[in-house]
This record gives C-alpha cells, structure tokens and sequence, in this order.
C-alpha cells in the first residue's frame, strides 16, 4: 500500500491556490493605496447585510466583502463598511464614500446610466408582506391601497410604473416597513422576496402574498469609467463560484427551511418574468 505524500499533496495544494490567486488581476492603484476596502453594506436586509444584536456586521454579501479584502489587502479586517439604504447607496458611492457597493443592488437600465455594475451574483423577485389574516391575496387586490416601500428600491419603481393605482408610503428601512403594516398605515409591505422569507419566518402573524414581481439580478456595483476596479471585482465574483463559497455562506446565515430559495437565486440564471 502507498505511504500518501502529505508534504507532496500540500505543495500541489498550496501551487493551486496561488495559480488562482494570481489569476486576479492587478488592484487598481488607488485602491492600492487606500490599504482597505470602502465598501456600502446593507444594514436592514438579512440575510444579505444586517447589523447583530451585537451590532456586528453580518450576512453573505457583509462575507463577500470580507473576502474581497482579504483577496486585495491579505486580511478580512482591511475594510471599512459603511451603512448604506436603498435610497442613499449610489450617491453614497458616486461622493466617493465608499468604493463599491455589496448592498442588495439590483441592477436596471435607470442605475446603469449613473454607475456601473459587475457581472450578477444572485438574482431575486418581490413580494408582499401582510398581516396572516389580510384579504389581500394579488397584487390586483392591492388597488386604491396604501402599501409601504423603501425608497430607491426597485419595488418602488416597478409599483410607480405598473400600478400607479396603489399609494406608496416610501420608508427608509424594512424595519418602518414592517411597523407600518403592524401599526396599519400600509396594508402590506412590498420588498426583496429573500427578505420577505426571513421576515415571515420570524413573525407567524405574517405572510406573504405570493405573487413574484420585478425580478432582477444583483450586482456590486462601482462608478463609471474605473474599468480596472470592475475587473478586479468580477474576477473575485468569478473566483467566489470557483472556490464554491455561496453555499457554505447561505448554510451560515440563512435558516434550513429557507436555503432552497438562495441556493436556486446564487446558482441558477435569472428567470423570465412570468
């Protein structure tokens, strides 16, 4: 029987990783410079970026960025997140606050003409949260309504040009948007479906309507005209699938009865709006 080499196995190992590390190309130079990562996070949306009860950062895509800057600074604590919200994040990152965003940015033709996005990484529809026991049952039933929305998001955008029907109450947080409706200002809260998920998932005196809305695809997203930055970030997101990370991230943050709807919105195309 062969004695296994583990010293021989480790170099071929060790000489893979670093092929692939050298794979990435060359870190802008005033990125370089900087010595860490500006990076806007959400701060509202688990499981994608949330604050703990610690007030720790926390979610996949606060992980995508720690990875980032461990890849470009060789330490996950190179970085500084910033907390964005929908309605703040790209001027947050056009007034050179941040360097990019990770932030549950969906990408669309109105945000491509101000900023510039990376390939996608997941995509994502909406949904409607409402009380358990609300008549809403479509969005047809949402007619003549008041329904919360975070501003900049694009639910808000899809619902302003679809159903101009339905009076928008814009919030900053899904935090407001969930008090709204328990509070009956809205009649339901429309956002990110994966959210919707995790929300109903915690409160059983929720639901959610069921009928998918405004599917995009998520991207990180950097200022227009820095094409080196953009191919530094899409070779890490390319690396990311290689090395197989969004799985293990989803089996930390995202709770068992819930993985199937990431795992399918992180590994699989975007779907045609139905």
């Amino acid at each position: 029987m062969k004695r296994l080499n583990w010293a021989g196995a480790l170099a071929v190992l060790l000489c893979a990783w670093g092929a692939q590390a050298a794979d990435m190309p060359p870190l802008p130079a005033a990125i370089k410079e900087a010595g860490v990562l500006k990076v806007g996070v959400r701060c509202d949306q688990p499981p994608y970026g949330y604050q703990d009860q610690k007030g720790e950062f926390a979610g996949i895509e606060v992980d995508m960025a720690k990875t980032i800057a461990d890849w470009a600074f060789g330490s996950p604590s190179k970085i500084e997140m910033t907390c964005v919200t929908a309605d703040n994040r790209i001027p947050q990152l056009n007034a050179r606050k941040v360097d990019l965003l990770i932030a549950t940015l969906g990408m669309t033709p109105e945000r491509a003409r101000v900023i510039d996005f990376t390939k996608g990484y997941n995509w994502g529809g909406s949904d409607v949260t409402v009380p358990k026991d609300s008549p809403i049952k479509s969005l047809a039933d949402l007619k003549g309504k008041t329904l919360a929305v975070l501003k900049g998001t694009t639910q808000a955008a899809w619902l302003e040009a679809k159903m101009p029907d339905v009076d928008l109450l814009k919030l900053n947080s899904v935090a407001d948007g969930v008090q709204a409706v328990k509070q009956g200002r809205a009649v339901g809260f429309a956002g990110d479906k994966a959210t919707a998920v995790v929300i109903v998932g915690r409160d059983p005196a929720l639901r959610m309507v069921g009928q998918p809305y405004a599917i995009t695809e998520g991207g990180i997203g950097v200022r227009k005209n820095e094409p080196e930055w953009l191919a530094y970030l899409n070779a890490a997101i390319d690396r990311m699938r290689a090395e197989k990370m969004f799985g293990p991230w989803i089996d930390k943050w995202v709770p068992a009865e819930n993985r199937p709807l990431f795992i399918e919105a992180f590994t699989t195309p975007k779907p045609a709006e139905g």
